[in-house]
């Protein structure tokens, strides 16, 4: 979605009954946000909405980018905020030969998830945790309920700390597992894309 460089939109100042609905559209979306909340999205602070490219709205604090938005789907999180809060957002594990290809932008297709290296939601609807990559002996955690399509997530990679991308399924988790091929996100913002680049000073 990201691939070329980024044109700064035109900014303008979220209203402060849409920054409280967004607030709660991004607890409710992302449950393990909500002690953080107050601090992704201060209420006293001015919320930002820039238009990009695509009809997408990237939404900012000063110059901190937080998250963006395709029309009306789910709000999905900026890589930086990621990288802030890397335990909040529900996440899986690429293997380190998908890599390259994530970050070049090509669709995360599902061997890269399913061989060894990758990593899905156990399937156990009741365990809860800290979502994404551990230091120490453990291999990191990736959820327990299954994620169903068109749900947000985020996409880390074998042997890196850094979430790499972040997108919407295109296939749930369990039918990933299930077959085993086909596309898995097709639309991402990844490392080093035109938004990760963009200037928002």
């Amino acid at each position: 979605m990201f691939k070329k460089d980024l044109s700064l939109g035109s900014k303008s100042k979220v209203k402060s009954s849409v920054q409280r609905a967004i607030r709660t559209q991004l607890v409710q979306t992302y449950p393990l946000l909500a002690p953080h909340i107050d601090e992704i999205v201060p209420k006293k602070e001015q919320l930002d909405a820039m238009k990009i490219p695509d009809r997408v709205t990237l939404y900012l604090i000063g110059s901190t980018p937080l998250f963006y938005q395709h029309m009306t789907d789910a709000l999905l999180p900026h890589l930086k905020l990621v990288h802030r809060f890397p335990t909040c957002f529900p996440s899986i594990r690429i293997d380190r030969g998908a890599i390259r290809f994530v970050l070049s932008g090509a669709t995360l297709m599902a061997p890269g998830l399913t061989s060894t290296g990758g990593r899905l939601p156990n399937g156990d609807e009741e365990e809860t945790g800290a979502y994404g990559e551990t230091k120490g002996p453990t291999r990191g955690w990736y959820g327990g309920r299954e994620l169903e399509k068109g749900e947000p997530v985020v996409i880390c990679a074998e042997g890196k700390e850094e979430a790499c991308a972040v997108g919407l399924l295109s296939m749930g988790t369990k039918e990933v597992k299930e077959k085993g091929k086909g596309p898995v996100v097709e639309e991402g913002h990844y490392l080093g894309d035109g938004l990760w680049r963009l200037g928002t000073d």
